[in-house]
This record gives structure tokens, sequence and C-alpha cells, in this order.
């Protein structure tokens, strides 16, 4: 399965929008792009692994594998980049703001409960991550 994030970059953060099969799932909300600095920036566009992931602080999530110069990018539930994120990707159900949203909690068990299952029978999920303005 292939997940497809669509972002817009603003100065402030990043909202994106995440579909599969051109169907939307939610909208995404991370740090702005600040050329892929350790915990201050999103992660550069590009195909990526997404594994299942367990912390005692965060409880499952996912892992987004093989990022470029970094490690532990998670999708997990916040709802302001610039205050809650380290440099992973949050669903949201409606951008608030630039790298702002609101009830992402609730979106992201959604989230899960359409992606887990898919990992649990051994299938491989990718996130495909573009700009907007991209022609990929």
């Amino acid at each position: 399965m292939e997940l497809e994030l669509v972002r817009e970059y603003f100065p402030n953060g990043v909202n994106g929008a995440l579909s599969v099969n051109g169907e939307g799932l939610c909208h995404t909300i991370e740090l702005p792009w600040r050329d892929n600095q350790h915990a201050i920036s999103c992660i550069p566009e590009g195909r990526y692994e997404l594994a299942k992931r367990f912390s005692p602080k965060l409880r499952w999530h996912l892992l987004v594998k093989d990022v470029p110069e970094r490690d532990l990018i998670l999708i997990h539930p916040y709802n302001d980049a610039e205050k809650q994120a380290q440099g992973c990707i949050a669903p949201v159900t409606t951008i608030t703001g630039e790298g702002k949203g609101d009830n992402s909690r609730i979106v992201f068990e959604k989230l899960k409960a359409f992606v887990f299952p898919v990992l649990e029978r051994g299938e491989k999920v990718f996130l495909v991550i573009r700009s907007k303005h991209s022609k990929l």
C-alpha cells in the first residue's frame, strides 16, 4: 500500500494532505523545511517505508524508516508543530494555521486502524512525500 502526502510549505510550518489511491484520509502538520536539520526540520520529500513502533510515552505509532541523516521520525498525534514536534508528522482533522491543526489524536486513531491491519498481514506500507507543486 502506498500513502501519498502532498505538502504546502510555509515559513512557520508545513501543512499537508494524506491520501491513498486518491482518497483523502486526513490533513497533516509538520515543522517548516530547515535543510533537514535534526529536530527542527521536516524530512525531505521522498518514498519511505512505514513500520509499527511502540514506546511507553507515545504508545503505538508509526515509524518512518530510512530517512536520510535522521532517525526516529514518527507519525504520531500533536496539534502544534513548533511546540510539540521534533521532525515528526502529525495527522490532524483540520488545519488551523501554519504547522497547526486540531483533533490530532482522534484522526490518528483512525489512521492506525487503517494502516496497522495492512502491516500486521505482512504487507509493506510506503509513504510518498511530495510538494503540492511537484510534478512527481
